[in-house]
């Protein structure tokens, strides 16, 4: 039995004050929500503000992205075991990160290594964009992230890896994709992939999320079909009433 998770994605949004205003508005209802895994992942100034009003609840804290190395000439990137020391979770090879850093799927596995080392749990991204989707290539293009970017990993710490179905066309567009499709390239594309690379049970045992355009109008759509384990919330993980509706819908 997967235990549903929903994560909340800030992106580059919220100073350290109004990290402190939104957990403050949110952080107790969150906490009252039971058998739903709640992650938020804020900027990087404000993991420490972050984990400091969220010690005594049962929210999880994430980063948003990390380097492989621990230390050295890397000017401006942050180190897993920096991360280590705040988190519990991180998100890797956002489609964003892919977008706009050039992160390919060799560096997005030299990360997922560097993570388990460390013992983060990642949140590994994956997606199609809206070319490739329409050209029919969704199943080539997300079986070929899932296989390079998990490549390596060690049996019992791919277990615990969290996967991120997030079809690029539907990031903050508006535009979420449907629910049943949502959910066949989860079970037929993602599931099908882990177990070639780790056999079937690990692929069962895989929380897979939905990400893109997830609303409180609009997740149990998605929480209903039975390989959606979860979301990846972006937009609406800022607005206090819609993120508290889209865990509650988990549950």
């Amino acid at each position: 039995m997967r235990t549903p998770l929903v994560a909340g994605n800030w992106k580059m949004n919220k100073t350290i004050v109004e990290t402190r205003e939104l957990l403050s508005a949110m952080a107790e209802k969150l906490n009252e929500i039971k058998n739903v895994e709640k992650v938020v992942c804020p900027p990087f100034v404000s993991l420490q503000t972050a984990h400091e009003l969220l010690k005594n609840t049962e929210i999880g804290l994430g980063a948003q992205n990390m380097f492989w190395e621990e230390k050295g000439a890397f000017t401006g990137e942050v180190a897993p075991n920096m991360i280590k020391e705040l988190c519990n979770y991180v998100i890797l090879g956002h489609s964003e990160r892919r977008a706009y850093f050039g992160e390919t799927d060799a560096l997005v596995n030299k990360k997922l290594l560097s993570a388990q080392k460390y013992d983060l749990t990642p949140i590994v991204c994956v997606g199609e964009t809206l070319e490739q989707y329409e050209s029919n290539l969704t199943g080539q293009v997300v079986s070929e992230q899932v296989k390079l970017g998990l490549a390596g990993l060690q049996a019992d710490y791919a277990l615990r890896i969290v996967v991120a179905y997030e079809p690029v066309w539907a990031i903050g567009t508006g535009k979420a994709s449907t629910g049943e499709a949502a959910n066949d390239v989860i079970k037929n594309v993602i599931r099908k992939s882990i177990a070639e690379l780790y056999g079937e049970s690990t692929a069962q045992a895989v929380r897979v999320l939905y990400g893109g355009s997830v609303t409180g109008a609009n997740a149990n759509e998605f929480f209903s079909q039975p390989d959606i384990d979860g979301a990846l919330v972006g937009g609406a993980s800022l607005k206090v009433d819609d993120f508290i509706q889209i865990v509650k819908q988990a549950k």
